[in-house]
């Protein structure tokens, strides 16, 4: 659903004058109040071990629940996207975040509560301390390492990280 189904009335002055102002926005015809709906940040992460293997996530909740995933989420307000993956690193796989260095960045669509909100996907290539004793948990119902000759974009549920694992896995064949 989209966002502008959800407003009947201006967050200001109350008026049910509340109306689509144009594909990002809703506009108040009383008081002139314009409410944007710019993308949630949100984050991801390529962790490959010594034998060049990407490390992958089962999704445990929807959306897309039980297709393949990147350790990530969204970033919280008092934070940087940098923090972010370390966070989302260590509630999803109980490991710490030895380096990170920002790769590329995707637009995606979240569903969410029956509710479509747009994302600015950042993605990072990360090293952690420890590959020998991650836990899945959180919302990562199991993680694996899989060579990266054999990762296939269709098998990841959501848009973005389906088009970034293709990218990602691009740069190495070419080099």
């Amino acid at each position: 659903m989209h966002y502008s189904k959800l407003f009947q009335y201006c967050p200001v002055c109350g008026s049910s004058r509340f109306v689509l102002n144009n594909e990002k926005s809703l506009k108040c015809s009383e008081c002139d109040f314009v409410l944007y709906v710019n993308p949630s940040s949100a984050v991801a992460a390529f962790v490959m071990n010594q034998a060049r293997e990407l490390l992958v996530c089962r999704r445990a909740k929807e959306p897309a629940m039980g297709t393949l995933d990147l350790p990530g989420g969204f970033v919280d307000g008092n934070e940087t996207a940098e923090m972010a993956v370390a966070r989302e690193i260590k509630e999803e796989l109980g490991a710490e975040t030895i380096t990170l260095k920002y790769l590329f960045s995707l637009p995606n669509e979240y569903l969410y509560s029956g509710l479509t909100i747009p994302t600015l996907d950042m993605f990072y290539e990360c090293s952690i301390a420890d590959y020998e004793n991650i836990v899945a948990a959180d919302d990562v119902a199991e993680c694996f390492f899989v060579p990266l000759d054999a990762l296939n974009p269709r098998d990841f549920g959501l848009l973005s990280i389906k088009n970034a694992v293709e990218i990602f896995r691009n740069s190495f064949v070419v080099k």
